[in-house]
């Protein structure tokens, strides 16, 4: 007889990493296109013409794989992150029959009068249904991660205590991820948002669920691939917002072109919380490919807590081959902080993008730096730096 040992944790943390992963090799390949995607032949005579031409040639056909590589990654991990909530769901169903009878005793009355236990966990939507992830339970319990589908299913909100599900991820058509479950009303971190799914449109990324009062805003999730010529990467999803102390969510990245069109739009970062706590960063933009083709803008930074804070740091912008995209605006600070850094501009083989503005200081604290220009044959135009505190303060560099 076979058996099968599965962790759902460790394969959903393995899966966000290979997510994160598959990011930075995106930025990583826009970054280099500008020094790979064309080769100039070292002079006038024909053979240095030939020459030039393979290995251009090497260069769209590495730009080709990496693109298709991309998309491969994209799917298996759509493929980890079901997987993942498919043993979640299994689990939990082999929890119930072995719960404490006192456990269900007390939960037995909110169960029949609300729908939801009083402690436990909410149970996680099947995949490929889109469905919403169940809530936690009153007092304690993190919300189910909503099912994966046509359209992501969003998370079940956590009780008093506990974290936000996880959106599920888009799987079709382009379709949006879903938005992240909020954290507990007490403490709790809010659900990430789910992926977008890669068609001709990229769908965009499900928002991050909003933290608790003492909780972090969750990160959005990232937008689709648009992989036929002339869509557009889809959407970063915004960042979580913290309640009333806490750190908003980062941006989620916006989708990446691989056939000949525009990058998406990086999500913009979460807002702290109303009274203390620091803006999320804004999601980086995705990179667009073909001739005339523009990187994503960058995500704008959240903007901090009333008293204190720093504001996030604005994304950057996606490589374009006519135009880099533009850098996120840097958010603004708390009565003490600093404003937030602006991205810098997407790296383009044309123009280069503008850097984004810095977010501008409060009362005692720096201006944020205005973000580099992206570099291109026309260099794009640094952004200008954030105006430091009115009692204390320097401005940021331009």
């Amino acid at each position: 007889m076979s058996f099968v040992i599965a962790v759902p944790e460790l394969m959903a943390a393995v899966a966000t990493d290979l997510a994160g992963i598959g990011s930075t090799i995106g930025a990583a390949n826009a970054a280099a296109a500008g020094n790979i995607g064309v080769v100039l032949a070292a002079g006038a005579d024909e053979v240095s013409a030939a020459v030039a031409a393979v290995f251009g040639a090497h260069a769209q056909s590495y730009r080709a794989v990496s693109a298709q590589a991309a998309v491969f990654h994209d799917q298996f991990v759509q493929a980890l992150a079901a997987g993942a909530g498919s043993y979640a769901s299994a689990e939990a169903a082999s929890a119930a029959s072995i719960t404490s009878p006192l456990l269900n005793a007390i939960n037995a009355p909110f169960l029949a009068a609300t729908g939801r236990p009083l402690i436990g966990n909410g149970a996680n939507a099947a995949a490929g249904s889109g469905a919403a992830g169940g809530a936690g339970g009153w007092l304690y319990g993190n919300g189910g991660a909503g099912g994966s589908g046509a359209v992501g299913g969003a998370g079940g909100a956590a009780g008093l205590f506990g974290n936000g599900g996880a959106g599920g991820a888009a799987t079709v058509g382009g379709g949006a991820g879903g938005a992240g479950g909020a954290g507990g009303l007490l403490f709790g971190t809010g659900g990430a948002g789910g992926t977008g799914a890669s068609n001709a449109k990229g769908g965009a990324g499900g928002a991050g669920g909003v933290g608790g009062l003492f909780g972090t805003g969750g990160p959005g999730g990232a937008g689709g691939l648009s992989i036929l010529a002339g869509g557009t990467g889809g959407a970063g999803g915004a960042g979580g917002a913290g309640l009333l102390l806490g750190t908003g969510g980062t941006g989620g990245a916006g989708g990446s072109q691989t056939a000949g069109g525009a990058g998406g739009v990086g999500g913009a970062g979460g807002n702290a919380g109303i009274l203390f706590g620091s803006g999320g960063a804004g999601g980086a933009g995705g990179f667009g490919s073909g001739l005339g083709a523009v990187g994503g803008a960058g995500g704008a930074g959240g903007s901090a807590g009333m008293l204190s804070g720093d504001g996030g740091a604005g994304g950057t912008g996606g490589f374009g081959p006519a135009t880099g995209g533009v850098g996120g605006t840097g958010g603004k600070a708390g009565l003490f902080g600093d404003g937030g850094g602006g991205g810098a501009g997407g790296e383009s083989f044309g123009t280069g993008g503008t850097g984004g503005d810095g977010g501008d200081g409060v009362l005692i604290g720096n201006g944020g730096n205005g973000g580099k220009g992206g570099t291109g044959f026309i260099p794009g135009t640094g952004g200008t730096g954030g105006a430091g505190g009115l009692l204390f303060g320097l401005d940021g560099l331009t």
